[in-house]
């Protein structure tokens, strides 16, 4: 849970270096302050669990969703379900069903990748020449647009950086539409084989 709260803190702390700038203030050394000192408590926590497992560098391919998470931070609320489950399993409760789990980690990352996404493409794309991304609202309609794979392109990035995160995000929608429809295609397939039984 402390890893948890300070994940929701680094996330916190870049919304607000992003969506309310205050350059050379009090508040912005606050809001760095935070999300470095969340970071420095994410690294400890990976350093400290790849001592103790034992594993030397195949821990880095065998945890790849908590490499992900040191390397992108702001993917690190995805654990909520995994402390979820832990507090059912406590409290002698069966656990989700396999494609409950995809389904919630599939709709916690999309709500996540879009509003990280829609944040760090605003960050890149805000006041450039020739964006036509003029405001948050106009990122978070890019993000919902490119995640779903619709791709309206009335609101482009124009930007280096801001295509970057924009290819990360159609990869990310792309391999998210992917999960969740695959694992409702193998339930359906287990409802029908189990019928013809």
């Amino acid at each position: 849970m402390p890893l948890t709260v300070a994940s929701l803190t680094f996330l916190g702390s870049y919304a607000a270096l992003v969506l309310a700038p205050r350059p050379g203030t009090a508040w912005e050394d606050l809001w760095i302050a935070l999300l470095l000192a969340c970071w420095a408590l994410f690294a400890v926590d990976y350093a400290v669990r790849w001592r103790l497992s034992g594993q030397g560098p195949s821990f880095v391919h065998t945890h790849l969703l908590d490499t992900l998470v040191l390397i992108l931070p702001l993917l690190r609320p995805l654990r909520i379900v995994r402390i979820y489950e832990t507090l059912q399993h406590r409290r002698g409760l069966p656990r989700l069903p396999l494609y409950s789990r995809v389904i919630a980690y599939s709709g916690l990352s999309t709500l996540l990748m879009g509003f990280t996404g829609a944040l760090a493409v605003y960050q890149q794309e805000r006041g450039a020449p020739g964006s036509n991304m003029r405001n948050f609202g106009d990122a978070v309609w890019w993000a919902c647009s490119t995640l779903s794979t619709v791709g309206y392109g009335d609101i482009v990035p124009v930007t280096t950086g801001g295509r970057v995160i924009a290819s990360a995000m159609m990869a990310g929608g792309l391999a998210l539409l992917g999960a969740v429809t695959g694992s409702f295609s193998s339930w359906l397939l287990q409802v029908f084989s189990r019928e013809e039984d």
